[in-house]
């Protein structure tokens, strides 16, 4: 590796984790303007992303208990941003929904953002577009396998 492709290299993982760090704040400020707390949001993300997962699944992926998970996810249904449905697949198992798509103070809190990052990604080219979603997509599987170990 050349030092200038080290330099780079350095330049990138600080500049991950100071985004990291803006994310967590972010993520903060939409918590609070929604009243939610703040592992019950991290676990709508998850399902937002993942799609429907088993309560110990959700569990694993939180590092939360499977009691604290069982408690989140009353609470999810009780505010309409999930339900509990059998697996289609295998019926004596439960699958956590995520039911909030349509929730219109989900969309609000992320319209600034969802429409900064429209614009941010109008500079660069389709193939630019390409590395960058192939490096972060790596990065998020970095990070996942960095959990596991913890």
């Amino acid at each position: 590796m050349s030092n200038n492709q080290n330099i780079a290299i350095n330049q990138l993982t600080a500049l991950l984790r100071g985004f990291g760090s803006r994310s967590i704040l972010h993520q903060q400020a939409i918590v609070q303007s929604l009243g939610i707390p703040a592992n019950d949001y991290i676990s709508i993300d998850l399902l937002n992303e993942l799609g429907p997962l088993t309560a110990g699944e959700l569990a694993d992926k939180t590092g939360l208990s499977t009691g604290t998970i069982t408690a989140l996810i009353d609470r999810l249904e009780k505010i309409g941003y999930a339900r509990r449905e059998k697996d289609p697949n295998d019926r004596r198992r439960v699958i956590i929904v995520p039911t909030y798509e349509d929730k219109e103070e989900i969309k609000k809190a992320y319209q600034p953002l969802d429409m900064a990052m429209q614009e941010l990604g109008q500079e660069y080219s389709e193939k630019e577009l390409q590395i960058i979603n192939q490096f972060l997509f790596q990065a998020v599987s970095v990070l996942d396998k960095q959990l596991q170990t913890k």
